[in-house]
């Protein structure tokens, strides 16, 4: 009698959730925001659908190193935000520096939303719209006077091979994130890998995170592209689980169709927006921006990322704003 316990208990106890997996890797173009929103959605969803399920978070990093090869913004992210807040949330967390385990017993009380917000002790985070300054990603960049090498961006955007960070296509060429005529660096990390069309889209501008802002929206815009040349049977293997291969029906628009179209994408301006705006004082502030903070390439007098850039910048200095946080997770929320 005594052994009939523990073989029930071996052999028809019910088990426990099995875990769950979490993967991200934060891209080169992605800034804390971005990407912790993201995290913040992956982990909520897991929740949602594995409720009392151990979570374990696998984060991986592209870029985000500094002069020395260390990490940048990317070290506020795994530490402020994946061990400071996240962690309550998981059962274990691995980084590129750490992993560790809660050493508590995870939580399931996430909230519906991540809110960031910014500590008020005079710091400067995103694009300062009142100053119109040049804002690069590298505050330190290094004191070089040739390009880097093809191989040396690829190395540091952490790609195995050069491709287009939007459509993963090739031939690619060597894009300036803040054009050298603004005040961009020839430092490795003020470079991208675009294809000549996406790089003919690309903003020229005097802020590295918009830069990176758009190339992240451009390869959520474009990202059917990246299958376009794949076999029809993992094309079908990719339908048959929700992912997007064929390109939308894009219809024709004029230039500023288009512009107005990234501003409410990109820069989430509303309906509302557009008809608020004092556009008397706007265009006066737009062609300030647009000749003190834009430059051109390929020749090319108008695009419609970098108009929709400066018409945002415009619309914040008209308004006597500051631009979005780059993203320190200074304050986060209690759930």
């Amino acid at each position: 009698m005594a052994k009939r316990p523990r073989q029930q208990a071996r052999t028809g106890a019910p088990k426990g959730p099995k875990g769950v997996a979490i993967y991200h890797d934060m891209k080169v173009y992605e800034n804390f925001e971005r990407c912790a929103q993201r995290i913040f959605e992956c982990v909520r969803m897991a929740q949602q659908q594995s409720p009392g399920a151990p979570r374990t978070l696998f984060l991986d990093i592209q870029g985000h190193r500094n002069s020395v090869g260390g990490y940048d913004d990317a070290l506020e992210l795994m530490k402020e935000f994946g061990m400071g807040y996240l962690l309550q949330f998981l059962t274990e967390l691995s980084t590129p520096l750490i992993r560790v385990r809660n050493n508590g017993r995870q939580r399931d009380d996430l909230p519906e939303e991540l809110r960031i917000v910014y500590p008020d002790d005079g710091s400067e985070y995103g694009y300062d719209a009142t100053r119109l300054g040049l804002r690069p990603r590298e505050n330190f960049p290094a004191d070089r006077r040739s390009k880097p090498t093809l191989k040396a961006i690829t190395a540091y955007l952490g790609m195995d091979e050069p491709a287009c960070l939007v459509c993963w296509r090739t031939p690619v060429e060597r894009a300036h994130v803040v054009p050298e005529k603004l005040g961009g660096s020839l430092d490795v990390r003020n470079f991208a890998l675009l294809c000549h069309a996406h790089h003919a889209e690309a903003p020229d501008v005097a802020d590295a995170e918009s830069f990176w802002a758009w190339v992240d929206y451009a390869e959520l815009r474009d990202s059917p592209d990246k299958w376009r040349d794949a076999p029809e049977q993992l094309q079908e293997w990719l339908r048959e689980r929700g992912v997007r291969v064929d390109p939308p029906q894009r219809e024709e628009q004029s230039f500023f169709s288009a512009v107005k179209r990234e501003l409410k994408s990109l820069y989430g301006w509303s309906d509302a927006e557009f008809g608020s705006v004092a556009w008397e004082d706007l265009m006066e502030e737009f062609h300030a921006v647009l000749d003190s903070a834009t430059g051109r390439h390929f020749a090319v007098d108008k695009k419609v990322s970098t108009y929709a850039w400066a018409y945002d910048v415009a619309r914040r200095r008209v308004a006597g704003e500051e631009g979005p946080g780059r993203g320190v997770a200074a304050r986060l929320p209690t759930p």
